[in-house]
């Protein structure tokens, strides 16, 4: 029985291993498609990262287009809208003043964008954005030299990665340079010289007010001083209190205009329609002006400080009429409808520096405030006999300096022991990434320093420049014109048929 056995387990097993070699052999070719099926998708799906982590490159690079695009679209459409506000102007400075002047003063309105637009476009804009000497004053970009960047395609934009273009900024800036220079031609309305007002029109845009610029905006000194630099969200110091010194400086020099002291209701405004229809379009303007500040639309976060902006700066306009409307009718016991335009005025100029960094309330408080400003310094003018036409220099000086104050006096992050300046929602940081603290004092010694060297730089270059002219019998119109109208003498076209009304 053993022998038998013995015998028959070897074939036993010999075909059982057969078998089994031909099952393993059909597992394989089996198993094979798979196995070569699972190689090339782990080779597929290591390509797939590399390709993912390349599209994901191509998306923060086309998100970053994006975003830029969106905030040109949004820099360009304020820059219209704000355009707007040298048609108001036009038409508040004509129709405060006497008709025999109205053609002038309109030729002046207009060539003040044509002058001052080749002064900010040849000069300007170089010395405001261009590459800093000294953290004082550009050395490139004119005559729109930094616009375009030459590449293997041909051309392109210049901007940095994921910026508005310099040209798009170059624009935006172009409204505020514009109006700086506006408002001085209506302190001086009615007795300068056209000719040499151009000259001043065209030093103002060129070189006085983009030094400002340089200095704050451009990245200069002002800028970064003491850690804090100043804030100016929109331009209350850089702008318009500029432009209220420039036409401070003119009326002294050029004195008041004959008989303004002795005859008072002579030189009342001719048309009060006009006047209020140039401050409807500056208050629509205004809108432009500050929202576009932000200078970005691409988020949530932009768009609500631009809904701010927006709210506070009606609000601030409302409250200055509001203040001054009341303060002549208590004086005079009578309404007082450039009174109450000029209120106006004062409220949007006093929020505009903090338009971006204010409570609604604050900003209430803050134009209730300017409209006293404005009104205390349009009387001190008058009890010393400084002839400004338009208030311009009680408008956008006195209340451009208030403005450049409250902004820090006012600043939404205070109530936490935060400062946050032109950040808008964000605090002021520390190198940690943490609010930084206590930064109050600094905040409004640095704002106190930039206020008082703006007003010194723009009265002391602004009065070597009328001084001169002035010394070389080249400011103001002679006696005779004066008397019977520039329209009448210098101009082909009169506004009013003055001769034919008489």
């Amino acid at each position: 029985m053993c022998d038998a056995d013995v015998s028959v387990a070897p074939e036993s097993l010999l075909a059982d291993l057969v078998a089994l070699k031909k099952e393993l052999a059909a597992l394989r070719k089996e198993l094979e498609p798979r196995l070569e099926l699972s190689t090339r998708q782990l080779q597929t799906e290591s390509l797939s990262a590399s390709y993912l982590l390349a599209e994901v490159e191509d998306l923060k690079v086309e998100e970053q287009e994006t975003h830029a695009t969106l905030d040109t679209v949004w820099i360009l459409c304020c820059c219209f809208v704000a355009s707007l506000m040298h048609a108001g102007f036009a038409m508040l400075e004509t129709g405060a003043c006497r008709a025999r002047n109205a053609s002038n003063l309109l030729l002046k309105n207009l060539m003040n964008m044509c002058v001052g637009t080749l002064g900010w476009w040849l000069f300007g804009w170089g010395f405001a954005f261009g590459d800093l000497q000294g953290s004082f004053v550009g050395t490139t970009g004119f005559a729109g030299s930094d616009f375009l960047l030459a590449n293997d395609k041909g051309l392109s934009a210049r901007s940095c990665e994921g910026c508005v273009t310099r040209v798009a900024l170059c624009f935006f800036q172009w409204i505020f340079c514009t109006t700086a220079v506006t408002i001085v031609s209506g302190g001086v309305a009615e007795r300068a010289k056209t000719g040499s007002y151009m000259w001043y029109s065209l030093l103002m845009t060129s070189i006085i007010y983009p030094c400002v610029v340089a200095w704050t905006w451009g990245g200069g000194w002002l800028s970064s001083f003491q850690g804090v630099g100043i804030t100016d969200f929109a331009g209350s110091m850089i702008v318009h209190m500029t432009g209220g010194i420039g036409a401070l400086s003119g009326v002294i020099v050029l004195g008041p205009r004959k008989g303004r002291f002795e005859d008072p209701k002579a030189f009342e405004p001719h048309s009060l329609p006009l006047v209020v229809l140039g401050t409807m379009i500056l208050w629509f303007g205004w809108l432009g002006f500050n929202c576009g500040s932000t200078l970005s639309m691409h988020n949530s976060d932009s768009a609500a400080l631009a809904a701010q902006v927006a709210m506070n700066t009606i609000l601030a306009g409302a409250c200055g009429g509001c203040t001054v409307f009341l303060l002549r009718l208590v004086f005079t016991r009578k309404y007082d409808v450039c009174g109450l335009c000029n209120g106006i005025l004062a409220g949007l100029v006093t929020i505009t520096a903090g338009c971006g960094n204010m409570t609604s309330s604050s900003a209430i408080l803050a134009a209730f405030i300017g409209g006293c400003v404005y009104q205390a310094f349009s009387q001190l003018l008058l009890k010393f006999q400084i002839d400004d036409p338009l208030d311009a220099s009680s408008v956008h000086g006195a209340c451009g300096f208030w403005g450049g104050l409250c902004a820090v006096l006012f600043d939404w992050g205070l109530s936490r022991n935060h400062f946050h300046g032109s950040n808008g929602w964000t605090c002021k940081v520390s190198a940690d990434g943490v609010c930084q603290k206590n930064l109050f004092g600094t905040a409004l010694l640095v704002q106190l320093i930039g206020l008082l060297v703006i007003l010194a730089w723009v009265m002391a270059s602004s009065m070597i420049v009328f001084i001169t002219l002035s010394l070389l019998g080249q400011i103001r119109i002679k006696q005779s014109t004066e008397e019977t109208g520039v329209d009448q003498e210098q101009h082909v076209q009169s506004a009013y048929d003055i001769q034919g009304q008489i």
